[in-house]
């Protein structure tokens, strides 16, 4: 993919220590995307023209973490009709599952997929997935992937654990 294609926001700069994996996911397998600090509660009018203006840009796929209250990818999924996908981040006082609750209960009709708490790894390959059922390129590299971790796994399950005699 040569466009930017996946917008990766997050409510606060702190957040990029999580969120990052979510980019190193995309930029495995090429796909091109940009990412902003955006907070749904701090800069909501911002949220509202980043979510609007996003598939006129050439996004197809929005992925939000943010903590706490975590609205942001709420507020994303409100203003458009591009997939979004929620990363519910840990901190506060109870440790993500807050943030898990604001992704996850979305009213009809402003669905948001919800990975789990600090689970952007997986935001990333989700956004890849979706991206190859209409990329056929990026689709066999997502093929690939998958088979060369299987491999992996038989590799590592024929070897007895060290340690243990």
């Amino acid at each position: 993919m040569s466009k930017i294609c996946v917008g990766i926001l997050m409510g606060s700069a702190s957040d990029w220590s999580k969120m990052e994996k979510a980019a190193e996911v995309l930029k495995e397998f090429g796909v091109e995307f940009e990412m902003k600090v955006l907070s749904a509660h701090r800069l909501p009018d911002k949220v509202g023209d980043y979510a609007r203006e996003a598939e006129g840009r050439g996004l197809k796929i929005l992925i939000a973490g943010a903590g706490v209250a975590a609205h942001l990818a709420g507020a994303l999924a409100a203003h458009q009709t591009l997939p979004v996908i929620g990363v519910p981040l840990s901190g506060g006082a109870l440790n993500g599952v807050d943030a898990l609750y604001a992704t996850v209960q979305m009213p009809k009709g402003v669905p948001v997929a919800t990975v789990a708490v600090d689970g952007a790894a997986n935001a990333g390959f989700l956004a890849v997935q979706i991206l190859a059922l209409s990329d056929e390129p990026l689709r066999k590299k997502l093929k690939a992937y998958k088979a060369a971790e299987r491999t992996k796994l038989e590799a590592a399950s024929a070897q007895p654990p060290k340690g243990n005699s």
